[in-house]
């Protein structure tokens, strides 16, 4: 968020590698300048695919490969990755589009991840079609639940938050939903 200037300066990173060989070369540096191993059911819970976290002080990267915890980093979220920032010689990052960032805020439930999605909603013209054809794939890629989740989410944004989201897109998560289900029950 913070390269998208949505915050001045973050504790936080979440790093997405596409293997754990590049994960692994990325926990070895973090090592070597002092970082500590945490543990990510701490902050994550049980959920699946939790990242292999390191802090150091009050700064913290979450080191996750390929899945970021309920979702697949998909090769569309990949293609929307277009900004990249090149730190030295060895290290360049893909940062992940606004939209792609509010489906991974989406699958931890935390508050502090709602209020971030609120963020990104209040500050940029977002294209809710993004957001829904992405579930949809995350349902193709095998994550059943990704549609459901988005449309929880966004639900809690408006009603909690107050955050302004369009209802046609709620009708449409939802009724792909009861598909599913319907789907499913005929099975």
């Amino acid at each position: 968020m913070m390269f998208h200037g949505l915050k001045d300066t973050t504790l936080d990173v979440d790093l997405v590698f596409e293997n754990t060989e590049s994960r692994d070369v990325f926990k070895t540096a973090l090592l070597a300048l002092g970082y500590k191993k945490m543990d990510s059911v701490l902050v994550y819970g049980k959920k699946k695919n939790h990242p292999e976290m390191f802090t150091l002080g009050k700064e913290r990267f979450d080191l996750f490969v390929g899945d970021v915890i309920d979702f697949v980093f998909s090769k569309q979220m990949q293609e929307r990755a277009a900004a990249t920032h090149q730190f030295e010689k060895t290290l360049m990052l893909k940062i992940a589009d606004p939209h792609d960032i509010i489906l991974m805020k989406c699958a931890t439930d935390r508050l502090k991840d709602k209020d971030d999605a609120r963020k990104i909603i209040e500050s940029r013209p977002i294209t809710w079609n993004i957001l829904i054809e992405e579930a949809k794939n995350q349902v193709i890629l095998g994550r059943e639940t990704a549609v459901f989740d988005l449309g929880d989410f966004l639900e809690h944004l408006k009603n909690q938050m107050q955050v302004t989201i369009p209802t046609d897109v709620l009708d449409t998560l939802f009724k792909f939903v009861e598909e599913q289900a319907a789907a499913k029950i005929s099975k």
